[in-house]
Parts: C-alpha cells; structure tokens; sequence
C-alpha cells in the first residue's frame, strides 16, 4: 500500500545506522526530503503539507479584499516568543485566504506601512479586523482621511485568529474626523477596559485617556467595558459624565464573582466632545 505521509527525520536517520547499507529507493528518500527553495511541491505534497498544517495548534490569519487592485497592507504578528513575521494583504479576487503564525499565543498584531492607491471623489478604504469571534476595529483611511499609521495596534490575539478585511467604499459626501476627549477614572484595584464603537470606526480596548477620531457621518459614540472580576465579591459601577457641564449621562454594572465581556454603557454619546468614565465599587 502506497505510503501518503512525509518521511521523518527519525525514519531516515534509520537508514544510515552503522552496519546498515541504505538502498537506492532510501536514498532517493532522502533526496526527496531536501527538496530545494526553488522547487516546487507536487499536488501530493501540497495536500499532504495541507493535511499536517490543519492539526497545527498555532494561530493564523484570515484576509480577504474587496475592489482592490495594486494596493499593498502588511500585517506584522508577534508571538509570545518575540518571533516577528509579516503578512502582506493585497488583490485577494474576492476570496478568502488563510495564513498560519509562528510561535505561540498570545500574537500582538499591529500594522507596517500602507501603500494605497489615491482614490477619486468620496471614494474611501475600510479596515475592518476582528479578533477571534469577539472584539472588531475599524477605520476608514486615504483620500483627505489620515492613513493608518506606522504600529498602529490592531490587538492581540488570545486564542486562534484575527479576520481582516479591507475594502473601497464610495460615500454621497467627504467624510471628516470628529474629536472626543475622553478622560479615563478607576478608582478601584480591577484592572478594567473599555472599548468605543462609531460608525465605521471603533478603538481597540484600552484602560487609559483617549482622543477619539471617528466621523461626521455619524457623530455618536457608544462604550462597552470588560472587567475579571470572579475573584472579588464587589461589583463595579462605571459612570460617564459630560465633562463640559459634569452631568452624568449613563451607569453601568460590572458584576462581581463574574467576567463581566462587552458590557454596554447603557446609552449613546452624541455629539459629546469632553467626557469623563468614573469606575468606582458600588456601595
């Protein structure tokens, strides 16, 4: 029966044993086996290849990009170990496609320079990512918006997968940014983030000051917070306040013996330009 697994070192070392005279289909084995950079894989070792990376523990990248042509969007992963590697995302036709990281969780990913074309009239390039099954971040980039900077931090991947997806997007109108400024209080000992989501655009979770750029096209904002609190018997209110006049506009509750994941603020922030989230126990 013919054999459809790749031949191990272990097995060809066998061969070479002392006292042992390795035959010519042996030694074919081996010349098999050091293929060189330039040649290409057979179908079988293709799907063989194929087959072995499917178990594979590590975590990958699914991409795809919608009405691009020349435009280049590296992607650079790091892993636990600090091994850095480069995905660079272009013409994709439409159909998704699937890379594998080195190292191991967790993968910090962030973003190398974008080399985009210049688009025509109110024509504009999204990025939108997602992170396993949960957290997303979006922009929208070229034209009079600023490109996506040198490191921009995508997030970090915990578990398998970051989807990335880039498309052209062509509005009625010139989109512009609007500003945020958003004060960051936690008066407690959790360690708590919040993330922001607007139209087209939302922020990594972060626990520290931020200054928003989302868009004109929709000048609201809306917060969901996440918090480990199953070692504490407190639970948590978040409150945001407008900073302009120090009304309080909305509470949450982060609940205690709990994770507490995408916890909505409780409202929207429309057209607010000076915030304030206060996260203190509740009494």
């Amino acid at each position: 029966m013919e054999n459809n697994g790749i031949t191990t070192k272990e097995k060809l070392k066998t061969y070479f044993e002392t006292g042992k005279y390795p035959t010519e289909e042996q030694f074919a084995e081996l010349i098999d086996f050091l293929s060189l950079k330039e040649d290409a894989l057979s179908n079988k070792e293709l799907v063989t290849l194929a087959n072995n990376l499917a178990a594979l523990d590590n975590g990958y990248i699914l991409y795809n990009t919608i009405t691009i042509e020349d435009e280049k969007f590296p992607i650079v992963v790091s892993s636990k170990e600090g091994e850095e590697q480069t995905f660079t995302i272009g013409k994709t036709e439409n159909k998704e496609q699937k890379r594998y990281f080195h190292g191991s969780a967790p993968y910090k990913i962030s973003t190398k320079e974008f080399l985009v074309n210049e688009l025509e009239g109110h024509k504009y390039y999204y990025l939108n990512t997602q992170i396993d099954d949960g957290h997303n971040t979006n922009r929208l980039f070229g034209n009079n918006l600023p490109p996506i900077p040198e490191n921009f931090r995508l997030g970090t991947v915990e578990n398998k997968k970051i989807s990335v997806k880039i498309s052209n997007e062509d509005f009625d109108r010139k989109i512009n940014n609007v500003h945020t400024n958003l004060t960051f209080v936690n008066k407690t000992e959790a360690f708590i983030e919040y993330a922001l989501y607007a139209n087209y655009w939302s922020n990594t979770y972060i626990s520290e000051d931020i200054v928003t750029d989302h868009y004109d096209i929709g000048d609201f904002l809306v917060c969901f917070y996440r918090a480990d609190l199953s070692g504490t018997n407190k639970s948590i209110a978040c409150r945001i306040y407008d900073t302009d006049n120090d009304t309080l506009l909305m509470t949450a509750s982060l609940l205690q013996g709990q994770k507490n994941i995408n916890v909505p603020a409780g409202g929207v922030l429309s057209g607010i330009r000076n915030a304030r989230i206060e996260c203190d126990y509740e009494s």
